[in-house]
């Protein structure tokens, strides 16, 4: 996705005009002219990888663009076609288009079945009317935990989502540079700055880190804000419940602006593909990211890749908490295609959807607990384990939050802040004031 060259941009793509009681019309008078370019039928007319109409014929609209996640629902739907006789019809739109128009596709002409995320953002669609009641659907799986349902649950106790995959959060390094250098995990924070300062010495980046799509550095303050302050002050400041010029949330950005000049400069300009491609060729030390950096790494490389916890800051919190997102399915409020749509919901968040997974794909994790993952690598059985012994679990910042308060305030305010991280005290009351305005909408 190409970075917006305006303002004006900048603005129509992050702020979705359908969102319930926007009252930002000043925000928005620049943008104008562009937003109306965002019709509600944007995703729904963006490359479309299959075709085929008809009554055998269910419309997938999908988010998974990068090559290995593109191949694996592939493999899915073909898996879904052989045990059905029915055809999928996958749209699939950029990652980050996808997520930042979702408001307008849902409201326009959506697929018959989407992904997207547990967590606050599917509650938030379906408290809304966005989404199709799937509780009949959890009636027919197998190998769905409590978790899992609780997570598909919505605000009314109906089910709206079918989970496939879910991936932990962690700071990922090269266990051969590590050895060669004799560096050891790191327990604590002064563990990890002061690794951090063997790495220079050593002439390594000590921190890979890219925010060119705006969601990457959400996880740098979810990790801070959850070892600094705990579990529930995070996922009630996500909520809207906590200030954001409290001084626990001050002591994140204090925090982070010491961090700072650990991480790969000019962060703005870089993926995080290109960042995770820093630690892959041997020149960053590590790189706090999701299990799907090794999407990465091939081969020796993939074998070399290991993981810690982000370390504790405060030993009354510990370091237990964890981001762990879950992705899945959800069904459009008014499917063309209802009953086949619900079929393929049935099949995704089946024993053989998750099998194929398993097969196709080293970097996640499968929600099925029936699937047979001999197959796992030791980093995914490390990653499993690492998500079974967390204590909490959030799911990114993005997912456990308003999407409108993510997308044109929480972006802008952590980028403003990687530019200039002087004024914390600014940048929090001015997140604090938009906060207020969006969550009294």
């Amino acid at each position: 996705m190409s970075r917006p060259r305006t303002r004006a941009e900048y603005l129509a793509r992050l702020v979705p005009p359908s969102v319930a009681g926007l009252n930002r019309r000043s925000l928005l008078a620049g943008a104008a002219g562009t937003t109306a370019l965002l019709g509600t039928g944007l995703l729904a007319g963006c490359g479309s990888d299959s075709g085929g109409s008809g009554a055998k014929t269910v419309s997938l609209g999908s988010n998974q663009s990068d090559p290995k996640p593109k191949e694996v629902v592939a493999k899915v739907m073909d898996g879904f076609r052989t045990s059905s006789g029915l055809e999928v019809a996958v749209n699939t739109v950029d990652h980050n288009t996808f997520q930042e128009n979702i408001n307008n596709y849902l409201q326009g002409k959506p697929d018959d079945v989407f992904m997207w995320f547990a967590g606050y953002r599917m509650r938030f669609f379906a408290a809304r009317g966005l989404a199709g009641d799937l509780s009949d659907v959890w009636g027919k799986l197998s190998g769905m935990s409590d978790a899992f349902r609780k997570a598909s649950t919505g605000d009314d106790g109906k089910q709206y989502f079918v989970p496939s995959s879910y991936y932990p959060w962690a700071v990922f390094y090269r266990k051969s540079v590590w050895q060669q250098n004799g560096y050891q995990v790191p327990k604590t924070l002064d563990d990890l700055t002061a690794l951090a300062g063997e790495m220079k010495k050593d002439g390594l980046t000590p921190i890979a880190f890219a925010d060119k799509d705006g969601w990457p550095a959400m996880g740098t303050f979810d990790i801070l804000n959850l070892r600094i302050n705990g579990y529930q002050f995070h996922i009630d400041l996500m909520a809207g419940k906590e200030s954001w010029t409290s001084d626990k949330v001050k002591k994140v950005f204090d925090t982070w602006r010491g961090l700072l000049p650990l991480h790969q400069p000019d962060s703005l300009g870089r993926t995080w593909q290109e960042a995770a491609q820093s630690l892959q060729q041997k020149k960053s030390g590590m790189y706090l990211l999701g299990l799907f950096v090794g999407q990465q790494f091939d081969g020796a490389d993939l074998a070399d890749l290991d993981f810690f916890t982000f370390p504790e800051i405060d030993p009354a919190i510990g370091a237990k908490a964890l981001d762990a997102p879950i992705d899945g399915y959800m069904l459009a409020r008014k499917p063309k295609q209802e009953a086949n749509a619900r079929k393929l919901l049935e099949y995704v968040g089946s024993k053989a959807a998750a099998d194929t997974t398993v097969k196709s794909d080293p970097s996640t994790l499968v929600a099925n607990s029936e699937a047979d993952t001999s197959g796992y690598s030791a980093l995914q059985k490390k990653a499993a384990e690492l998500v079974g012994s967390a204590t909490e679990i959030a799911q990114f910042l993005d997912r456990d939050t308003r999407p409108d308060f993510a997308s044109t305030v929480i972006i802008p305010a952590l980028q403003q802040f990687i530019k200039d991280p002087k004024d914390i005290d600014g940048l929090t009351s001015s997140i604090e004031n938009q906060k207020k305005s969006i969550f009294t909408d």
